[in-house]
């Protein structure tokens, strides 16, 4: 469902895209991440682990009650807490939208 104004520009344009917090994809959608929100080592901690704006990432599971989760970021299997996964933006993509997946 469409709720902000950016997701209605975006479907607009046409660009199909929806931007969510990482911590909201369900398991194997696609997405690319748009922003990092957070500050200092957090922030650093995300950048080091390869998690930066245009990186394609892949929610391969949550546990069953949604923390941690786990993705798949750069060929890498990466785990983070939900509260860690909310600080990342990402524009959620269908994985025919991407060339490399």
């Amino acid at each position: 469902m469409i709720t902000g104004l950016r997701e209605i520009a975006s479907w607009i344009k046409g660009e199909g895209a929806i931007e969510k917090t990482l911590d909201q994809l369900k398991a194997g959608q696609y997405g690319v991440v748009t922003r990092v929100d957070g500050q200092g080592v957090v922030r650093r901690r995300m950048a080091d682990m390869g998690i930066t704006p245009g990186a394609n990432v892949f929610m391969r599971r949550a546990a069953p009650w949604g923390d941690p989760v786990q993705i798949n970021v750069r060929g890498y299997e990466l785990t983070l807490r939900k509260a860690e996964a909310r600080s990342i933006r990402v524009d959620v993509k269908s994985p025919t939208s991407s060339k490399r997946w």
